[in-house]
């Protein structure tokens, strides 16, 4: 069970990865609208991301015990 809450963590940091590079092109490229868009995006991918981490290392916790 921990791998999977690992793997969905993971999953959510490399959409915010990629979110990320999109808004600093489109910002680079002074398309802000779109890179607005995209930084928005990758808040959300971080947050979730984070949440995930939290938990698989809470659950990686569990089979040390």
């Amino acid at each position: 069970m921990p791998q999977k809450a690992h793997t969905e963590a993971a999953e959510h940091h490399e959409k915010a990865a990629k979110s990320h590079r999109s808004a600093a092109e489109h910002h680079g490229k002074g398309d802000h609208a779109a890179g607005h868009k995209h930084s928005t995006e990758a808040h959300g991918h971080s947050t979730k991301a984070h949440e995930g981490s939290t938990k698989a290392h809470g659950k990686s916790g569990e089979h040390h015990k």
